[in-house]
C-alpha cells in the first residue's frame, strides 16, 4: 500500500495554516466591513430580538452568530468570538499535529461557514467557498484522534485523501475550461496575459515588470497557462507516481508565478495546498534500492513519464501552431475552433468522469485488500475494513454531488444527470460542501484597467480631494504593494464596482455616507494617514471613473509613477450627508436606524475584544499575518530542536 501518512499530515497543516490566514485577514476588517458603524452591518442579517426558538433560527440561517446573546455580546463583537476562536484552532493545528483531528476541522468549517452566511457581497468569491468545501473534506482526512503509534497509512486514508485529487482536478480543469467556453476573443487569440498584469485587481510591482515583457513570450506562456490547466489536470489520476510528481511541479509552478505577479490573498496558497495530495510520503523519504527488478521498473517509469510528457509537448506543437519565427521568437496561435473544442468537451467531461470513477474504484479495492491481508489480527482487519467501508461511502456521496456542479462545464452532459441526485445536490448546496469553479472566464481591462475614485469636498463646486485606498491603484506614484495572503476585502470589490455601475453595487452608497460620517472603523479600511478630512468628514462626496495604464517600460529605471490614468466621467453624482434619497435608500436597507442595536451586558468579554483590537490596529494587516506565520514557524523549530537534544 502506497504510504500518505506524512504527506496527509503535511496537507492538514497546511491547511491549518490557510484558515489561520483567512481568520486574521477576516477579523481585522470587521469593524470596518460588519460593525454597527461598517459598510454592510452584519445585524442586518440576523435578528437578536427575535423570540423564535434557536432551531428554527439555525434552519434560517445556519450560523452560530445566533449565540451571541447567550454570551451577552451583540453581532460584532460575536464575530470577533468566531474569528479569533478561529486563529487559535487554526494556529494550534499549525505548530502541532496533535490539533490536526477531524473535530478541529470540523469546529474550523462551522466557524468560516458562520462567518460566510453574513459575509454578503464581501464574500462571495471563489476562494471562500473553495476553502470550506477544501475544510469539509478535511474533516474526512483527518484522523478521530491524535496517536504517536506508528507513522503507517490505514488503509482508508488513501480513500479520503482522494477526495483533495478529486477537488484539485476539478478546480483546475473548469478553470482552464471556462477561459475558452466563455468565447473571449482575447482568450482565444492568446492575448491575455497581455493585459491581465495590468488589469488584476491588485497587481505587484512584478506585475509590472511582467505586463512590459515581449508579446511573443506572453502568449507562449498563456499557451502554457492553457495546457497546465486543460491537459495536465487529468494527470493527477495516472497510475505512475513520477507522472503524477512532474505534474505537482507544472501545478506550483504556475500558482508560484500568479503569487509573485498578483495578489490573490490565500487562493494560491491554499491551490498550492490541494496539490500536495499528488504526492506520497516516499516522495518525502526516498528509499534506495540496489534490486535489480527495482531499478528494471524506474527505468521504465521513467521512459514512460518521458513518453507521456512528450506526446503532450507534441499536442502542443500541433494544436496551438508552434513555431520558431526567423527573428528566433516562438509564435502561436490556437489552431482549433470553437465548435471543435466544444465538441470535445462535450465527450471530455463524461471521460473525466469515468476516469474519476475508475480511480477511485482503484483506491477503494486496494484499501480493502490492505485491510484484509495487510493488517495482522482478526479483529483489526475487520475494523480496517469497516472503518474503509464507512469512509468509502462518504467519498462516493461527495463524489456523486460534486458530478452535479461539474456538469455544467456542458450543457449537453449536464442535462443528462440523473433528477434525483440534482435534488440532492440541491438540498446541501446552501452548505457549499461541492462547488463550480473557473477563474477569469473573460478578461477584462482591455485598452486599460477602470478605477472608481471617490472624493470629497466641503463647497459643491469644489475644490475635490481624493480618499486614497491601502492597496488597490489610486495616486499613480504610489507603489505597487506585497498584500497576499490577506484579503482587502474593499479593495477587491471596488475593482469589481469599476467594472459595472453603482446602481449594482448599491454597497458603495452606504461607504458614501460613511465617509461622509467620518466613521473611523471604515476609514482604518482605506489610507488613513492619507486621508483629506482627517479632522471634519466632507460635506460632498462624488466618485469619477478613470482608466489606468502602466507607465512606459521607458521610465523603467527613472521612474516616480507606476500609472498613467485618465478621466472618462461620472461614477456616481455628488451626495451629501442629508441627502434624503440616499438616507431613505440607507434606512430601508436598515443600515442606519433610529431604533438601538442589541445592548451588550457582558462588559468584561467586551473590554477583552477591545484590547485585542486596539493591539492588532497598530500591525499592517499583511506584516501581522506573516508575523503571526513566523511566530509558529518559531515555535515549531524550537519544539523541534527541544525534542532532538532529549533524544541525545
Amino acid at each position: 500500500m502506497v504510504q500518505v501518512r506524512y504527506t496527509r499530515n503535511l496537507f492538514l497543516r497546511g491547511i491549518c495554516i490557510i484558515y489561520l490566514f483567512a481568520f486574521l485577514s477576516f477579523y481585522i476588517q470587521i469593524p470596518g466591513l460588519y460593525g454597527d458603524n461598517g459598510i454592510l452591518p452584519a445585524r442586518t442579517q440576523l435578528d437578536l430580538k427575535s423570540r423564535s426558538p434557536l432551531l428554527h433560527k439555525l434552519r434560517q440561517k445556519p450560523t452560530l452568530l445566533w449565540f451571541a446573546p447567550y454570551l451577552g455580546l451583540n453581532i460584532e463583537y460575536m464575530l470577533d468570538v468566531l474569528s479569533l476562536a478561529g486563529v487559535a484552532l487554526s494556529f494550534a493545528g499549525f505548530i502541532s499535529q496533535r490539533f490536526c483531528i477531524a473535530l478541529v476541522f470540523a469546529l474550523l468549517w462551522s466557524l468560516y461557514y458562520s462567518l460566510y452566511q453574513i459575509g454578503q457581497t464581501f464574500m462571495w468569491f471563489q476562494w471562500d467557498v473553495l476553502l470550506l468545501e477544501a475544510g469539509f473534506l478535511c474533516i474526512f482526512v483527518a484522523p478521530f484522534c491524535y496517536s504517536q503509534r506508528g507513522k503507517l497509512s490505514t488503509p482508508s486514508d488513501a480513500v479520503t485523501f482522494w477526495t483533495v485529487r478529486w477537488l484539485l482536478f476539478r478546480l483546475m480543469f473548469s478553470s482552464g475550461v471556462v477561459k475558452l467556453t466563455s468565447g473571449c476573443p482575447v482568450w482565444w487569440k492568446l492575448n491575455a496575459l497581455n493585459v491581465h498584469f495590468e488589469s488584476q485587481c491588485i497587481p505587484t510591482h512584478l506585475a509590472w515588470y511582467a505586463h512590459h515583457l515581449p508579446t511573443w513570450f506572453l502568449r507562449f506562456t498563456t499557451v502554457i497557462v492553457n495546457i497546465i490547466e486543460l491537459v495536465i489536470p487529468f494527470l493527477f489520476f495516472f497510475p505512475n507516481r513520477k507522472v503524477r510528481i512532474i505534474a505537482f511541479y507544472t501545478q506550483v509552478f504556475l500558482q508560484i508565478h500568479i503569487i509573485a505577479t498578483g495578489n490573490y490573498n490565500f487562493f494560491n496558497f491554499l491551490t498550492i495546498c490541494l496539490c500536495i495530495s499528488l504526492l506520497d510520503d516516499q516522495f518525502f523519504y526516498k528509499k534506495k534500492s540496489k534490486n535489480g527488478t527495482y531499478n528494471i521498473i524506474e527505468s521504465f517509469s521513467t521512459i514512460l513519464c518521458i513518453v507521456v510528457y512528450g506526446g503532450i509537448f507534441y499536442a502542443t506543437y500541433v494544436y496551438y501552431n508552434l513555431r520558431i519565427s526567423d527573428n528566433w521568437t516562438i509564435q502561436s496561435d490556437i489552431a482549433f475552433t470553437q465548435e471543435q473544442f466544444d465538441y470535445i468537451l462535450s465527450r471530455t467531461i463524461p471521460v473525466s468522469i469515468s476516469i474519476g470513477i475508475i480511480s477511485l474504484a482503484f483506491t477503494v479495492v486496494n484499501a480493502l485488500v490492505t485491510s484484509l491481508l495487510a493488517i495482522k489480527g482478526i479483529q483489526n482487519k475487520i475494523l480496517a475494513a469497516f472503518v474503509t467501508i464507512l469512509y468509502t461511502a462518504a467519498v462516493c456521496f461527495i463524489f456523486a454531488i460534486s458530478i452535479v456542479p461539474y456538469a455544467t462545464l456542458h450543457h449537453s452532459y449536464n442535462s443528462t444527470i440523473p433528477v434525483q441526485l440534482k435534488q440532492i445536490q440541491g438540498k446541501v448546496e446552501h452548505l457549499h460542501l461541492v462547488n463550480s469553479y473557473g477563474l477569469f472566464r473573460r478578461m477584462t481591462g482591455v485598452g486599460g484597467r477602470l478605477e472608481v475614485i471617490i472624493e470629497g469636498s466641503n463647497d459643491i463646486d469644489g475644490p475635490w480631494k481624493e480618499y486614497e485606498f491601502l492597496y488597490k491603484p489610486g495616486n499613480v506614484n504610489n507603489s505597487l504593494p506585497f498584500v497576499a495572503p490577506h484579503q482587502p476585502r474593499l479593495d477587491w470589490q471596488m475593482w469589481f464596482a469599476a467594472l459595472g455601475t453603482y446602481h449594482q453595487n448599491p454597497w458603495l452608497m452606504s461607504l458614501a455616507y460613511r465617509l461622509l460620517s467620518g466613521q473611523p472603523e471604515v476609514l482604518a479600511l482605506m489610507n488613513n494617514m492619507k486621508n483629506p478630512f482627517a479632522e471634519k468628514p466632507p460635506r460632498y462626496i462624488k466618485a469619477s471613473l478613470y482608466r489606468y495604464h502602466y507607465t512606459p517600460w521607458s521610465q523603467s529605471w527613472n521612474k516616480q509613477a507606476w500609472w498613467t490614468r485618465e478621466k472618462i466621467g461620472e461614477y456616481f453624482p455628488i451626495f451629501s450627508h442629508d441627502h434624503p434619497p440616499l438616507l431613505e435608500y440607507l434606512s430601508k436597507m436598515k443600515i442606519i436606524q433610529d431604533k438601538p442595536t442589541f445592548k451588550i451586558t457582558n462588559d468584561s468579554l467586551k473590554l477583552f475584544f477591545d484590547s485585542i483590537r486596539s493591539l492588532v490596529y497598530k500591525i499592517e494587516a499583511s506584516l501581522l499575518l506573516w508575523g503571526v506565520f513566523t511566530a509558529g514557524c518559531t515555535i515549531i523549530m524550537t519544539s523541534y530542536n527541544n525534542s532532538m537534544s532529549k533524544k541525545k
